[in-house]
């Protein structure tokens, strides 16, 4: 049984990284090449070793550059040379969209552009986020579950001081060490009230739109307050947040220096709530009857043109071959008004999660299995990969392919799963964990997955999801064996976790905030 927290993944196995000297450093000299000159074998000349580190990265990469180009670049030095055959990364996050939202999983919403990364490249049907938005970008920015550092309670609310504690590595960071060039558009929502939290000041070199999670489309507003960045200064812009995402993102592709590879984060704030679209993309659901419902469709087109915007600048640049495109949600789709956020939403709630039971904010499979693809033209297979994916999983498999090391990162619960990804081989992850915080946990071993609500009333269940994917039938009573080994495990992880912060807000803003007290004018008016 795999121990994920003890499991290091070995992202920087020689068919991820550049070639190294025995003391870690990239060979770059003769003298490396003297010391390394066993691996080589005697009387190798320095071009012939540069020669054969190409033949290497062509055979990891394929042709996606050519051997000619890589030997021209030899005349500068090998970082140059890895640098040529690590891949551009566009890593695209929607908000709160259904599993069954998107055309590749038979929606009644087109998805055209989705629809073409899908079947070009590889179905993630087991890919697992955290069931809200703040722990799911904390889980992907750090490769850990954000039960380590507090942020598996809830989400950072607008009153909120607090954020991705600042000694976690972020992947930007990681990305710049590896002479990537990093870029964010769009929704941060991991921490706020501080500089220090801000994108621009954990890793990325540009940064463009909202730090909080909820803002008006339009007003880029939260609760009237302006929430509309450029880098660090506050912007004054109109237009639809997502289709201004879009259309940023585009030009961020199409004013990259391909010398450097790029790494993009683009974080769609569609289709979360309030529910509001552009007119002209409401016009093309009319027939759509419901308004919600319609409305919720018309802001995931403008996702989806957004994303076909994005391939075409990459295509325009002539960088789409050397490009891995990851999509996901940053949860199911919202199935309870408890979880819809801040702005009050009459009607039914439109999102659909399919086959899988309820939806964001719970620890069922509609809460944390989410629409996913990866395309990468001539790496990825085409086809639908069924094995176990975290999100926690990206940070070390980007990683790997960027040739990134991972020293100043503390233990990861991440795996590298980029063969599972790229060539449908068996998943190295038999474990997963949906959450854990001081109210309710879920751990999920091979096909069985244990639900403990741990707060009274208590509830346990037990599923297979091989047999039960919808969580239909509870088998806890017949399986007391696995129940207490699922339960050791989430009260091992608890024992693990730090205080939620969200909790620890509350406590402060309860007992250690000043009074209210009334206005003494109104007071003086009203006599003794």
């Amino acid at each position: 049984m795999i121990d994920e927290r003890k499991a290091k993944p070995d992202v920087l196995s020689r068919a991820h990284r550049p070639i190294q000297s025995e003391q870690g450093g990239t060979m770059n000299d003769d003298r490396d090449f003297q010391q390394n000159d066993a691996r080589f074998g005697k009387g190798v000349t320095r071009r012939e070793a540069l020669m054969g580190s190409a033949a290497l990265v062509v055979s990891r990469f394929g042709a996606t550059v050519g051997l000619p180009a890589l030997i021209s670049g030899l005349a500068g030095s090998q970082p140059a040379l890895a640098q040529a055959a690590r891949p551009n990364i566009v890593y695209i996050v929607a908000d709160d969209m259904g599993w069954a939202d998107a055309g590749f999983h038979d929606s009644d919403i087109a998805t055209p552009n989705l629809d073409k990364l899908a079947q070009e490249g590889a179905r993630l049907e087991q890919f697992y986020a955290q069931p809200m938005c703040t722990p799911t970008r904390a889980a992907l920015m750090t490769g850990r579950y954000p039960l380590r550092y507090g942020l598996q309670t809830g989400v950072i609310p607008g009153a909120g001081t607090y954020g991705v504690p600042t000694d976690e590595y972020l992947l930007p960071q990681t990305m710049k060490d590896a002479g990537y060039k990093t870029a964010m558009v769009g929704k941060w929502h991991l921490g706020h009230a501080k500089t220090e939290y801000w994108p621009r000041q954990r890793g990325f070199d540009t940064f463009y739109g909202a730090l909080v999670g909820e803002i008006d489309h339009f007003k880029h507003a939260s609760h009237g307050v302006q929430d509309w960045y450029r880098n660090n200064t506050p912007l004054e812009e109109n237009g639809f947040d997502n289709s201004l995402f879009g259309d940023e993102a585009a030009r961020v592709v199409e004013q990259h220096d391909p010398a450097s590879p790029l790494f993009l984060y683009l974080a769609f704030t569609a289709p979360h709530t309030p529910f509001q679209a552009p007119q002209e993309y409401l016009d093309r659901f009319k027939q759509i009857e419901d308004e919600n419902r319609r409305t919720y469709a018309a802001m995931i087109s403008v996702l989806d043109d957004g994303i076909g915007k994005v391939v075409a600048a990459l295509e325009k640049s002539g960088i789409r071959d050397n490009t891995i495109i990851v999509f996901h949600s940053d949860n199911g789709g919202v199935k309870n008004s408890m979880f819809a956020g801040d702005t009050k939403v009459g009607g039914e709630l439109p999102a659909d999660n399919g086959p899988y039971r309820d939806g964001k904010g719970t620890l069922y499979e509609g809460g944390t299995r989410v629409a996913a693809l990866a395309n990468w033209p001539g790496r990825i297979k085409p086809g639908v990969i069924d094995g176990m994916i975290h999100v926690v999983d990206m940070y070390p498999t980007l990683a790997g392919l960027a040739g990134a090391g991972l020293d100043k990162n503390k233990p990861m619960d991440g795996m590298d799963v980029w063969a599972t990804v790229s060539e449908g081989k068996p998943s190295p992850r038999n474990e997963l964990v949906y959450n854990i915080d001081p109210m309710a946990g879920a751990v999920r071993r091979g096909d069985w997955k244990l639900v403990w609500k741990a707060s009274l009333p208590q509830k346990i269940e037990l599923f297979n999801l091989a047999e039960d994917k919808s969580e239909t039938t509870d088998l806890a009573e017949q399986n007391p064996e696995k129940v207490a080994e699922l339960q050791a495990r989430i009260t091992e992880l608890a024992a693990e976790m730090a205080p939620p912060q969200l909790l620890m807000e509350a406590v402060r803003l309860t007992f250690f905030a000043p009074p209210v007290t009334a206005d003494p004018s109104v007071l003086f008016s009203l006599g003794d």
